[in-house]
């Protein structure tokens, strides 16, 4: 994938935040209206898409194999979250800022922009690699998420059996039972779940609407956390994995170009369900999405 196509995938993400921005000012978005889609994404939306990324219909890489990736998807989520023990606590901030930042250096933007950018280099084999490291996020991100953003006094138990950790759970047997969906379901899935991303968008950019920009550029605790979200836990990762002479080489390559996206627009959607800094939140999401413009081929050039 040439600088310019990757450029290409980032300003479709900021056009739809650019959009929700505009549908804000203009009153179609916006307070209760943003909640309602929040809970669309969380309750129909995503569940279809984690169910879609294993319901393709195509053979998926077999059990033994599903489990060697899964080692390297072990390496990625532990690096980052003993990264996230410590750092927030060196950034400061309030205990829900915090939160964020726990979130942003666990939880990247790896379906929608790595996808595509793990495919165009090293060709469409790579998917289904990816899609083996995404199901830990999907488990993580809606257990472990909310306790994130929210802490442990608005955690509950049943949040562990809401619509996306029940599709995690099936894509999770469904990959490692190797069993293969009629393409039908993935196709109905896929198509419900494919309003996921702009939608998602739209809402993190009517959020940004009540932010001063000037305030996000100006932060030192959102600038530092973004350059650790895009390089430097790609290039920790990267030593790791070489250390560990992973099998296929392919799948290291595809582990630490996940590792270099962004934020996951979906932290916004988490925040303002269980109630975390939902403002900061938008912040770094929008940060690192716009930073990632020019990190994220500076560190395809070097794989």
């Amino acid at each position: 994938m040439s600088i310019y196509d990757v450029f290409q995938e980032m300003l479709v993400i900021l056009f739809g935040m650019a959009v929700g921005y505009l549908a804000h000012r203009l009153g179609y978005l916006g307070g209760e209206t943003d909640q309602k889609i929040s809970k669309i994404i969380l309750n129909i939306t995503m569940p279809c898409l984690i169910v879609a990324s294993v319901a393709t219909g195509d053979e998926l890489p077999g059990a033994a194999e599903i489990l060697s990736v899964l080692k390297v998807a072990a390496v990625f989520y532990g690096m980052e979250l003993l990264v996230s023990a410590v750092l927030p606590r060196l950034l400061g901030g309030t205990d829900k800022q915090k939160g964020v930042w726990r979130y942003t250096l666990v939880f990247p933007n790896m379906a929608f922009i790595g996808y595509p950018v793990a495919v165009a280099l090293f060709g469409p084999e790579a998917l289904f690699y990816a899609v083996i490291l995404v199901l830990p996020f999907n488990l993580l991100a809606y257990s472990l998420g909310p306790l994130m953003l929210a802490g442990r006094a608005k955690f509950r138990w049943q949040q562990l059996t809401s619509p996306c950790i029940i599709a995690s759970v099936i894509a999770l047997v469904v990959a490692l039972g190797h069993i293969r969906l009629p393409a039908i379901v993935g196709e109905c899935a896929g198509f419900v779940g494919n309003l996921t991303t702009p939608l998602s968008l739209l809402v993190v950019g009517s959020l940004l609407a009540g932010l001063t920009v000037g305030k996000v550029f100006a932060s030192l605790r959102l600038w530092v956390l973004t350059v650790v979200r895009l390089l430097a836990l790609p290039a920790l990762l990267w030593l790791l994995l070489g250390w560990m002479n992973v099998e296929p080489p392919m799948v290291a390559g595809i582990a630490v170009i996940l590792m270099a996206m962004p934020t996951a627009v979906n932290g916004s959607m988490l925040s303002m369900e269980y109630g975390g800094d939902t403002e900061c939140m938008a912040q770094i999401t929008f940060l690192t999405t716009l930073v990632s413009i020019i990190t994220i081929p500076v560190v395809s050039a070097l794989l």
